[in-house]
């Protein structure tokens, strides 16, 4: 009985404080409402991160999930704003070394025959002094009239000279001694007069390989009829190529730290070897020598060439990989927010060398830049 009552007595102390907690306002309510908040938030976030394709948010930032990133290899870096190199733009193209390059051209008119080896072709190894074809002269009908009557009065001399030698010779005694070497003289040159129209009118003239090397142009066949100066075989070592860059700045090659270029096959070192003093097209021309080896470039392969000089900008140095286009065509970098999230920032790129550029505005130091991937994430939509 005493425990009834007991029980009784605290059941009611627990509805008047109850009812003393709560006053007048409806908590249930209220906490239900916190809850299904609650709740909806926490379904959203599990929505976005629990899910395995990449999503672009409406703030224009993009979600990749972490295996996703994995699996399109995106990497990202650390960069520091500092001071950097400033760097120029030159239009450039390859060309052979001057100090191993070479061409064979044709000093008169004439017809072209095969060498020893047959017709040289292109990509043929020849070295310096190797005969490469024959050319044999070619004139109208009345030149060559004219050299067949030189040569037959040549002849006609050479034989009057021959015949006095003969008869001085058998005189010799009762001659003066100096009439006879005056004659032998006349005779000598008659010979190589004779001996030099003759040449012109049916030899060929060998045409040998000036340097050591690969024939780089040709095209040229057999029996083809050449005018004189013309160019008839290109020879370049390819593991000597050059690049010429005009230069619109004629101090350009005062300052200049190092230069490269970009071709479709890649990045090339280039080393300056000097510069003209004499304007071309309204440019100075600078000479540069291929440092990389094995470049697969070609003579006359138009190239970008990026020259670094002495001046300093501010930015940050990231790789040419890490820039990409957005919206309209802007240039911009991925910035790697958080684990899973990337924001775009439009920038304004200089380039440093043929691998990296500098960005002057639009980052911050510490800023981690995607430099690996950056296409593919503004692919997605």
């Amino acid at each position: 009985m005493n425990f009834r009552r007991i029980l009784a007595a605290a059941t009611l102390a627990c509805l008047a404080s109850a009812a003393l907690a709560h006053g007048d306002e409806d908590h249930g309510q209220v906490t239900q409402k916190a809850a299904s908040a609650s709740a909806a938030k926490a379904g959203a976030t599990a929505s976005v991160r629990h899910t395995t394709s990449p999503q672009r948010l409406p703030d224009g930032s993009l979600f990749v999930p972490k295996p996703l990133q994995r699996q399109i290899g995106v990497r990202s870096e650390q960069v520091v704003i500092g001071p950097l190199s400033a760097s120029i733009e030159l239009n450039g193209q390859v060309i052979a070394d001057p100090e191993t390059g070479g061409r064979v051209q044709a000093t008169f008119a004439g017809s072209v025959e095969p060498g020893p080896k047959g017709m040289p072709v292109p990509g043929r190894k020849v070295t310096r002094g190797e005969i490469l074809a024959y050319l044999r002269p070619v004139s109208s009908a009345i030149e060559r009239g004219n050299q067949k009557a030189q040569q037959a009065e040549l002849a006609g001399q050479l034989a009057i000279a021959d015949a006095r030698v003969r008869r001085l010779e058998e005189l010799e005694g009762a001659v003066a001694h100096k009439e006879i070497e005056a004659a032998r003289i006349e005779r000598s040159a008659l010979r190589k007069r004779l001996a030099a129209t003759s040449a012109s009118i049916d030899s060929a003239e060998p045409l040998r390989a000036p340097v050591t090397g690969v024939i780089s142009a040709s095209r040229l066949v057999a029996g083809q009829v050449v005018d004189a100066k013309e160019i008839l075989f290109e020879i370049i070592d390819p593991s000597r190529l050059a690049v010429e860059a005009l230069a619109y700045q004629a101090g350009i090659g005062a300052t200049l730290i190092s230069a490269s270029a970009l071709s479709e096959q890649g990045a090339l070192e280039l080393a300056f070897v000097g510069g003209g003093r004499q304007m071309r097209e309204q440019a100075l021309p600078l000479l540069f020598r291929i440092v990389t080896p094995n470049s697969m470039v070609a003579v006359g392969q138009p190239l970008k060439v990026i020259v670094r000089t002495a001046h300093e900008i501010a930015g940050a140095a990231v790789p040419r990989s890490a820039l990409t286009r957005i919206g309209a065509g802007e240039t911009a970098v991925w910035v790697h927010t958080d684990a899973e999230r990337f924001v775009a920032r439009r920038v304004h790129p200089q380039s440093l060398d043929a691998n990296r550029v500098a960005i002057v505005d639009g980052l911050h130091d510490g800023d981690r830049v995607v430099v690996e991937g950056a296409g593919l994430l503004s692919q997605v939509r």
